[in-house]
């Protein structure tokens, strides 16, 4: 309620649109240059693409083959700050295994590119690369096919849970006097002559409208930027199309390995990425998509084309009843005169699409950083105090300091709160030194300690905690982002979903009705998902993922 009264009474000097990574970003950019700054999201923090990525925090060796020298090497740079001085809790090393199948020429041609990727951007804190016969290939991965290979190389990249990632931004953007909202969506601009000075908001929860009077307006709604454009009412510098990759998550007994895969396929590349410590995800897809923007659905062929090539490699081939959890999200690239979205640029553009309106799209999550701070540098021709120059190279996000001190102390922590070691360093990859402010919110409620029935890798305290602290207003929001149990369980949240509602009840005030009634709607939506993973193309997995009901009802479908 304070943050809505401060949205409709105070002068901003900017106003972000959209609370996916590059808006977290551009908030937290803003906001530590001394800007006045506010961030309003339609549905939940993350609840698109920065959700639903492959949670890759990486250079793309794909895009060195596709000469795109400068990304790559920016976003390496990237990487490193956030493995040793950013988020050092949330992002951490994954290797990788490149089988090699050609002989001769294609050993000397991929070294040359992994001694690229090792060196550019001042990669320094993970190992280099290493060869590896076809034996040493198959100790470390031995559930490939002794024939799919004559060779490898392991290589090493990053990994994050993006959801997390991205709420943190928020949260330290916050931190730092942000004002942050979910669920505000945006409905119409304001303007002044011919310049605009703000927007106006409504409500998803009530439907209750305010206007925001602001300097500048950042778009930073990925996919969703051309529809903010049209409502603008101002004609746009370019166009964005989504592109859908759908991901599977299998148990990590099902593929016997010590390092991710990185396969080549006939458009793209398929990752097989080590999740946590019981799982795997096998993606990505790359195909066009322009159908509902909030709710992507992945169909059968997508599960099928997955399938199909992780099998070509694989000695004991996954089947459907392998798979616990399947997400679809939409990466928003920038529109180009190639068809294939594959070959489309991950590079980012910013534009000053009138006075007081700026857009950001394009990019990739590892470069959200960049992006950010050359959206504030783009916006601040209309600000009328000075802004400062960007700073978010040297701010940590909230709770990398002094991680890596807690970590040492994991078996003290432990003894403490009567938790195990494990479950003490699980906890710090997911909240690093706010682990305590975690773990306070059971004090005097020694039950929160315990593991939530049929979700045992989170405690009952994390879903009480992302609804007193990470701004959790829905059944959702807890069991889709604020944790990953969506995706990490056969079950896909809805053995637990009661459970976790009750634990919210006791937060937010709901009534028996009400928890019947998110139970119900996150139940829907689950059912929904998996027939539409049954059906055969887009058009029809969309129709009958868009006829779930919809945890925040009120949105307007003309927007984001």
């Amino acid at each position: 309620m304070r943050a809505w009264q401060q949205l409709g009474a105070e002068q901003f000097d900017v106003v972000i649109i959209g609370g996916g990574v590059v808006g977290s970003g551009a908030a937290l950019d803003a906001a530590t240059r001394g800007l006045r700054v506010a961030m309003v999201e339609a549905r939940d923090l993350a609840s698109g693409t920065s959700s639903r990525s492959s949670k890759l925090v990486h250079g793309g060796l794909r895009y060195l083959e596709q000469l795109e020298i400068s990304l790559v090497r920016e976003a390496l740079r990237e990487r490193e700050l956030m493995l040793t001085r950013l988020a050092p809790h949330l992002v951490k090393p994954v290797s990788f295994l490149y089988p090699l199948t050609h002989r001769l020429w294609e050993r000397p041609y991929v070294t040359a590119g992994l001694t690229l990727y090792d060196t550019m951007g001042g990669a320094r804190s993970l190992p280099r690369h290493r060869q590896l016969t076809r034996a040493g290939a198959l100790r470390l991965v031995p559930a490939l096919r002794h024939d799919a290979l004559v060779g490898g190389m392991q290589y090493w990249d990053a990994q994050t849970d993006d959801a997390r990632h991205t709420l943190t931004v928020a949260r330290t953007a916050a931190h730092y006097g942000a004002v942050v909202r979910a669920s505000t969506q945006v409905v119409g601009f304001l303007r002044e002559a011919d310049r605009v000075c703000g927007v106006r908001v409504r409500d998803s929860e009530t439907g209750e409208e305010t206007d925001v009077a602001a300097h500048v307006v950042i778009n930073a709604s990925g996919v969703w930027t051309d529809e903010i454009q049209k409502l603008s009412g101002c004609r746009g510098r370019f166009r964005v199309r989504a592109s859908k990759g759908v991901h599977l998550v299998v148990p990590r007994d099902r593929i016997v390995a010590d390092s991710g895969l990185i396969l080549r396929t006939e458009q793209s590349v398929l990752f097989v990425i080590p999740w946590r410590s019981n799982h795997w995800i096998v993606g990505t897809t790359d195909t066009d998509w322009d159908l509902d923007l909030a709710h992507p659905a992945a169909t059968r062929a997508d599960i099928g084309y997955v399938l199909d090539h992780v099998n070509r490699v694989l000695a004991t081939p996954l089947t459907q009843d392998d798979i616990e959890g399947v997400y679809a999200g939409l990466r928003p690239l920038l529109a180009g005169e190639d068809e294939a979205t594959s070959k489309l640029s991950r590079e980012h553009a910013v534009a000053r699409v009138a006075p007081g309106l700026v857009a950001i799209a394009g990019g990739k999550y590892t470069t959200y950083r960049v992006m950010a701070a050359d959206a504030v540098d783009a916006a601040a021709v209309d600000i009328p105090a000075r802004a400062a120059p960007s700073t978010t190279e040297q701010v940590p996000l909230l709770g990398a300091d002094g991680y890596h001190a807690l970590v040492n102390q994991t078996e003290q922590i432990g003894a403490r709160y009567g938790l195990h070691p494990y479950r003490i360093r699980h906890l710090l990859d997911r909240y690093g030194s706010l682990l305590e402010h975690v773990l306070e919110v059971a004090d005097g409620r020694r039950e929160l300690l315990a593991p939530i029935p049929h979700a045992e890798d989170y405690l009952r305290v994390e879903a009480v905690h992302a609804t007193t602290h990470e701004g959790a207003l829905h059944l959702e929001d807890v069991l889709t982002r604020r944790t990953r149990i969506s995706i990490e369980y056969a079950h896909r949240g809805v053995a637990c979903a009661r459970h976790v509602a009750e634990l919210m009840a006791s937060v937010l005030g709901w009534d028996a009705a009400t928890i019947d009634r998110e139970v119900s709607i996150y139940t829907a939506r689950v059912d929904a998902e998996r027939e539409s993973q049954t059906l055969p193309d887009d058009d029809a997995a969309d129709a009958r993922r868009i006829a779930a009901p919809d945890a925040r009802p009120l949105i307007l479908e003309r927007t984001a």
